[in-house]
């Protein structure tokens, strides 16, 4: 109807977020194109949404890095249960 505005908040698969540990990351051309440059310790963390996720992985493969973990970050704050 006029004057009714729908607001709609993102799905949860949307707004998850997960943290990649790699290690043997290398200095390479398809590095060379990113912002910023490979450090030379043993790992690196990237936070992307699950959305971007597949993409990453593929782009960790290219520079020859291997994925050691893949955790969620909690984006929600957590509930206390009060047990009596």
């Amino acid at each position: 109807m006029y004057g009714q505005t729908t607001v709609t908040t993102p799905s949860s698969a949307a707004s998850r977020m997960y943290r990649i540990e790699v290690e043997g990351m290398r200095q390479s051309s398809e590095s060379d194109k990113q912002s910023y440059a490979i450090r030379k310790s043993g790992s690196v963390f990237f936070t992307v949404p699950y959305s971007r996720m597949n993409e990453q992985m593929r782009r960790i493969n290219r520079m020859g890095g291997k994925i050691v973990s893949i955790e969620p970050l909690n984006t929600e704050p957590e509930t206390e249960s009060s047990e009596n």
